[in-house]
């Protein structure tokens, strides 16, 4: 009685206050956005005011700040448990993930208020949760100034694109660096989402565009939530937004940067982004990208309208995609998901698909300060352009699937890092023999520059099976669990974002022992007299390898690696693979 007593005096009220409600960026005549401090303080305004709203953290940033969160639900439940015994689905909003990129805070903050204090659109809450957070980077939005995006139309002052650690979160979402970025995840993975918005402006060519999106129809996304996404989504998606006046078309990559009649293509989203992330979890996750040329206060309402839009939308749909979800968890879950290849590369088809588009005339012209090519486009004439658009992909790199991954108890990091992302897995009770499948790694080098604070590798693999000794503690990872996708991409090495590119493993591949070079002239005329096989192999290197014959270096070293003293277990992936339930069945757990 009490709550609905209070529910009736702040629907009343709203009414007499409704200018107490505009945002900052309304009564900036919609052309700045607020800060932190302003952003948290009307979140909270929210919370107190509505029955539907509460007001959260779910983490700490690196300079101390709150990682804020809105959760909105018309029956006042605002624990992930409870909703998930309703026929809800939970629709994530994510805004500010790049600060720089702030239009979907100032969105998110106008469509909260106007569903829970204005009561423009209460049935968009009939079937939906919401999960806001209006600034994922909060440090980065706290480097404020007017020139930290040189190609951006506003707002007047703007956040950073990266955290105080110079982490860009939206290529984090798998290694998980940033302690932002660990503390979302415990969050994604409390509620599963059904759904996933990440708000961003783009950069790229100019266009009629305001508002471009990517959501992953290409790679390991679940065939069954692809037609979903393909069939119920996209088409009313589209019929809403050209009604509303901002028609949308996929993410703009021209094949030739900034020529647009090159055509357009598009990717397999690697699991580092967010809509990559979204889809090895087997949830749809929606890029929206404004654009950058367009004034703000258009911005800013193109992502209201494709918010509101997508709300309508699962309003609709939240039986189906509910159930197609939890079809696609069963399935990833599965023996029968293992049965076929998992491919953890894809390619650019060659085949494409001739699409209109709406752009502006442009003209190509010789830079006579450069002398590079200097695109200029008439935002005064518009024009649309047939073109090609190259939206096809095809498997490139694919690997079996075991029953369980086995990981060596010292890798500790890693092991904590699954545990980030809601993979289950248990410890070998004592120490195990177990035949496993693995890799060794060939050719490996590194990039000359850190990328996201680390160095990534690049190197080729060759297949081993052997005998291997775990000990007490492994990490034993069952392949039977929802997660299986990304159990896949972080310890497949081979895989775009797999934890041996991103360096996790680079340990492996360092020498740790030596030989003197008086010593090795020596041992290589006793293998040599002992190893006629051996003796045969080195003659033939000599003979064909005319470099190798020249340098007296390498041929001691090539001594020393058939040697028995060489290191077994460099360029060795630690991580086994099970290939057969029974073993794993038996291990001591």
């Amino acid at each position: 009685m009490k709550k609905l007593v209070f529910f009736i005096l702040f629907i009343s009220s709203s009414f007499i206050l409704a200018d107490d409600w505009q945002t900052f960026y309304e009564k900036s005549g919609f052309k700045e956005t607020p800060r932190y401090a302003e952003t948290i303080r009307y979140c909270k305004k929210l919370a107190n005011a509505s029955p539907y709203v509460e007001y959260q953290s779910f983490g700490t940033s690196p300079q101390g700040r709150e990682l804020p969160l809105l959760i909105v639900n018309k029956n006042g439940q605002f624990n992930a448990a409870e909703v998930r015994k309703t026929n809800q689905v939970v629709f994530y909003i994510q805004a500010g993930i790049h600060s720089g990129e702030i239009d979907g805070k100032d969105a998110g903050l106008m469509l909260i208020r106007d569903l829970v204090i204005k009561n423009k659109f209460p049935h968009l809450l009939d079937h939906v949760t919401i999960l806001f957070n209006p600034i994922f980077n909060v440090d980065g939005h706290e480097r404020f100034g007017p020139y930290n995006r040189a190609n951006q139309n506003g707002p007047a002052e703007m956040g950073w694109r990266v955290t105080a650690q110079n982490l860009n979160l939206n290529r984090d979402y798998l290694k998980a660096d940033a302690p932002e970025m660990q503390a979302m995840l415990g969050l994604y993975n409390e509620w599963l989402p059904e759904f996933f918005a990440d708000c961003h402006v783009t950069d790229g060519a100019d266009y009629q565009y305001v508002v471009t999106y990517k959501i992953e129809l290409h790679g390991i996304q679940d065939a069954a939530i692809i037609d979903w996404t393909q069939k119920n989504y996209l088409p009313p998606l589209q019929r809403k937004m050209k009604k509303s006046g901002f028609p949308i078309i996929e993410y703009v990559s021209l094949r030739k940067a900034h020529d647009l009649e090159s055509g357009m293509g598009t990717w397999a989203t690697p699991p580092r982004l967010s809509d990559g992330y979204s889809a090895i979890q087997n949830r749809p996750g929606l890029l929206i990208e404004t654009h950058m040329f367009k004034d703000y206060k258009t911005r800013v309402t193109g992502t209201y309208e494709i918010l509101k839009h997508t709300l309508e939308i699962l309003n609709e749909e939240y039986k189906i995609l509910r159930q197609k979800i939890a079809d696609a968890d069963r399935l990833t879950a599965s023996t029968a998901f293992r049965a076929n290849p998992f491919t953890v590369v894809y390619k650019s088809s060659p085949d494409s698909t001739m699409i209109d588009f709406l752009g502006y005339e442009y003209e190509k012209i010789k830079s006579d300060l450069t002398g590079g090519d200097w695109y200029r486009f008439h935002a005064d004439k518009p024009k649309t352009f047939h073109i090609p658009f190259f939206n096809k992909m095809e498997a490139d790199v694919y690997v079996k699937l075991p029953e369980a991954y086995i990981i060596p108890v010292e890798w500790q990091q890693v092991i904590k890092r699954l545990e980030l992302h809601g993979i289950l897995f248990k410890r070998l009770k004592k120490a195990a023999t177990i035949m496993v499948n693995s890799y060794t790694f060939q050719d490996v080098s590194w990039a000359k520059a850190p990328y996201e604070g680390r160095q990534t590798a690049s190197f080729k693999v060759h297949p081993i099976r052997e005998e291997r000794v775990f000990p007490a503690g492994s990490a034993v990872i069952d392949m039977n669990q929802r997660t299986a996708k990304v159990i896949a991409n972080i310890l497949e090495p081979q895989a775009r974002d797999s934890f041996v590119y991103w360096g996790f493993f680079n340990a492996i591949f360092e020498r740790k022992e030596y030989v003197e070079s008086y010593v090795m002239e020596e041992y290589a005329r006793m293998m040599l007299a002992s190893d006629a096989e051996l003796k045969s192999e080195f003659e033939t290197k000599v003979k064909n390898d005319s470099a190798f014959a020249a340098n007296p270096g390498k041929i001691l070293m090539w001594f020393y690696r058939h040697s028995p003293y060489w290191d077994k277990k460099m360029n060795r992936y630690p991580v086994g693979k099970i290939m057969d339930r029974e073993s794993m069945n038996a291990l001591p757990r």
